[in-house]
């Protein structure tokens, strides 16, 4: 005859054992998991993020080229009022007199000088000019901020 003590002794060491070395794979799996998990997910994060400087780079090229062809623009758009007004000048000689005529050639001249400054000066050097400007005027940039949205508003509506 078995011996129940001796048998269930045996029975339940071995069950202790079956169990902590199952424990022991699961621990020993679940570790490789994490470190294949982590290596995936840094890997993809790696991807994420090369991508996005990818686009971020590009945007930024893209957008200063607007912006340059913005300036260009502006340049050439108050360059070309400066000489519509210069040539209207002669009209407002007849129609008001000389000494407001010497008032719109230097406005128009004014303006010619603003437009060839601004197309001299990189997008970088107007940056700067902006920021000093809103620096030393908050009030009067807020301002003009607030106008130029009013008559853009404008405009807009009417379209």
């Amino acid at each position: 005859m078995v011996d129940p003590t001796t048998s269930t002794g045996t029975g339940s060491e071995n069950a202790k054992n079956h169990f902590s070395k199952a424990v022991e794979e699961a621990k020993a799996g679940a570790q490789a998991l994490a470190g294949e998990l982590t290596s995936e997910c840094k890997t993809r994060s790696g991807d994420a993020r090369d991508k996005a400087n990818a686009f971020a780079s590009d945007a930024k090229v893209k957008a200063t080229g607007y912006a340059e062809d913005g300036k260009a623009k502006a340049s050439q758009a108050i360059v070309g009022l400066s000489r519509l007004i210069d040539e209207n000048a002669g009209l407002i000689d007849e129609k008001v007199g000389a000494k407001y005529g010497e008032y719109v050639r230097s406005a128009s001249k004014t303006l010619a000088d603003a437009g060839t400054r601004l197309d001299e000066k990189s997008l970088d050097e107007l940056s700067e000019e902006a920021r000093e400007f809103v620096r030393k005027s908050p009030g009067l940039a807020v301002g003009m901020a607030v106008a130029t949205g009013f008559v853009l508003a404008r405009l807009f509506k009417g379209k």
